[in-house]
């Protein structure tokens, strides 16, 4: 997509981006930054809000080897820092490897857990297969 805000690559030994941000993504998390303070992203396998990423204040999830950081965004807008981590169940990776993620903002109510749920929106994934050389 383009437009998109591409997350720094994070996983070893890859040199491309496996996650963005869309324009309307961006600025909520940016609106979101200022009522929450730092967050982060964890996307989770499972059924009805577990299928959704959810945007936690950073550290409120807590990661860990079941756990992989597939990308860091920065939302700084060239002002202070604003590091935001996007990680994804392992076991979920093993299904959606293969894919590049684009998060998104749709209207509609999310899960009660994630910050962006009082908003009256709620983030989405869009996937696409990833096109890399074999």
């Amino acid at each position: 997509m383009p437009d998109t805000l591409k997350a720094a690559v994070t996983l070893p030994g890859e040199e491309f981006s496996r996650v963005a941000l869309t324009p309307a993504a961006v600025q909520l998390l940016r609106k979101l930054w200022l009522q929450h303070g730092p967050l982060m992203f964890h996307q989770s396998g499972g059924c009805c809000d577990g299928s959704s990423p959810m945007c936690y204040p950073a550290g409120d999830f807590i990661t860990g080897e079941a756990d992989v950081l597939l990308g860091l965004f920065d939302l700084s807008d060239g002002l202070e820092p604003k590091p935001l981590e996007f990680w994804m169940s392992r076991e979920q990776f093993s299904y959606w490897s293969h894919t590049h993620l684009t998060v998104d903002v749709v209207p509609g109510r999310g899960s009660g857990f994630s910050v962006e749920a009082p908003e009256g929106k709620r983030f989405l994934i869009r996937s696409t297969l990833m096109d890399w050389p074999a």
